[in-house]
């Protein structure tokens, strides 16, 4: 199954992954061939499970806060911040022109 341009941009800036060269196209179309068996699978009348662990009770507890207020001393250990959260440095790979990205599949 061939992967899209605008597919691979959009995985790019969700994952912060680099497509560019073959092998890495070659694995998410591999990815998806596996995930694609899914749909092989007859789901009709099946109701969707709460939890994985069918045979154990998953007890869940009261959303009460205990701790807290402390968001001063945690801004205290950001680098960088702005109003009242961190900033987080953009992704580590740069990402290719649209141009680039077409004719890289073209030649694939």
């Amino acid at each position: 199954q061939k992967v899209s341009v605008e597919v691979l941009e959009h995985l790019e800036h969700l994952a912060l992954v680099d497509f560019r060269d073959w092998e890495g196209v070659e694995r998410l179309q591999k990815a998806i061939c596996f995930a694609d068996q899914l749909h092989e699978v007859n789901t009709d009348g099946m109701e969707p499970m709460d939890s994985v662990l069918e045979d154990r009770c998953l007890y869940l507890r009261e959303d009460d806060v205990t701790e807290g207020n402390c968001t001063k001393e945690l801004l205290e250990n950001a680098r960088e911040k702005v109003e009242e959260y961190f900033v987080a440095p953009p992704g580590n790979i740069p990402l290719p022109k649209l141009e680039e990205r077409e004719t890289f599949l073209q030649g694939s």
